[in-house]
């Protein structure tokens, strides 16, 4: 899955980018923290285990 993809739907589901640390972009949702890997195509299983893991 293409990273701008995963972060377009973080944006659309009200995730916000809270801060960029070394190798990852740090989103919020205002009480939960989610690293996204700073890759341009992020691997397609980490990408499903994130969705499942915020309930988008």
């Amino acid at each position: 899955m293409k990273r701008r993809d995963l972060i377009k739907l973080l944006e659309k589901k009200g995730w916000y980018l809270k801060r960029n640390g070394g190798g990852h972009d740090l989103y919020t949702d205002g009480t939960r923290i989610e690293p996204i890997p700073r890759h341009s195509e992020i691997n397609e299983r980490l990408a499903q285990a994130i969705i499942r893991k915020l309930g988008l």
